[in-house]
């Protein structure tokens, strides 16, 4: 049997790397394992949480992905770690040990109001993304399937995905009581269908135009803001059809900007919900360091 070898590839998160191969680690389903014990059907996977910096590691179709602690860089382990997978998966034994998958989950699709009289709120009970992402276009949804459809609609003016959810804005001329019932059952056939809800190109294009905070890299008060949005707001807003992320702080002005998305992006009840909410939050709980927050649309 000829030697299969692994390709290593960059991501655009540098914490993450991905190793390719022409064979399929896993044809049923993508896996994620967040530490050894969540890695019992994956004898590779769990060889390679021996490895100190390994942190997660997702195993899909033809790649395994590893995610690393900061006590190392990629540079210096990653072809030990290629080494390691080849002579693994040269050895004939399974990456993944997997059942075939029994009959479809049954996809349902329920709409659910939103503060914002223009946006809709539509929950499946799957997960739709790996990451929040919002098109405004039908030029921006290109490598969107499920967008790119929405917007043939003449009323759709913006599509937002988030974990199981769409929320889908409006212009004046439709009214949701007479669209809402077409449009819920459009997006339970595309994703019944099991075509594509965005490709991977669009997720790389949206993690390079908007890459993952690293915390690391934000001063004490910054840190705290994000992780209190995080806990406290995200959760919120997200039920509403909408996610708000940290943008900057001005520790000269005390001023924190935050970008708002999805049904927060352009709603009436933003500014009081920020002014009356999150802003008194954060005075609250981090203090005189906090005078305004400012909200961007995405």
């Amino acid at each position: 049997m000829e030697n299969i070898k692994v390709e290593i590839k960059e991501t655009s998160n540098s914490k993450i790397i991905k190793f390719e191969a022409p064979i399929f680690f896993s044809r049923y389903s993508s896996h994620e394992y967040n530490n050894i014990d969540e890695a019992k059907n994956s004898p590779l996977a769990q060889q390679l949480f021996y490895l100190p910096f390994v942190k997660k590691v997702y195993i899909s179709a033809n790649f395994i992905a590893i995610e690393r602690y900061d006590i190392v860089q990629w540079p210096d382990v990653q072809n030990e770690v290629a080494e390691q997978i080849e002579n693994y998966i040269n050895s004939g034994d399974p990456v993944v040990v997997e059942e075939k998958k029994e009959k479809k989950q049954a996809v349902t699709v329920y709409a659910e109001i939103t503060p914002n009289p223009s946006v809709m709120k539509f929950v499946a009970n799957k997960k739709l993304v790996a990451a929040p992402a919002e098109f405004a276009s039908i030029d921006e949804a290109m490598n969107s399937p499920l967008a790119k459809e929405l917007f043939h609609f003449p009323f759709v003016r913006s599509v937002f995905f988030d974990e199981n959810f769409v929320s889908i804005t409006k212009y004046e001329m439709a009214d949701w009581n007479e669209v809402t019932m077409e449009v819920r059952e459009y997006i339970r056939k595309h994703i019944e269908s099991g075509k594509a809800i965005i490709s991977e190109e669009a997720v790389q294009e949206r993690s390079a135009s908007s890459p993952e905070i690293n915390m690391e890299e934000l001063d004490e008060v910054s840190q705290e803001i994000v992780k209190i949005l995080d806990e406290y707001v995200k959760p919120a807003v997200a039920s509403d059809g909408g996610n708000i992320v940290f943008d900057s702080y001005n520790p000269g002005t005390k001023t924190v900007n935050v970008i708002l998305q999805g049904a927060c992006s352009g709603c009436p009840s933003s500014t009081i919900t920020l002014k009356n909410g999150i802003e008194t939050m954060l005075k609250e709980l981090i203090g005189s360091k906090i005078e305004h927050v400012v909200a961007m649309n995405g």
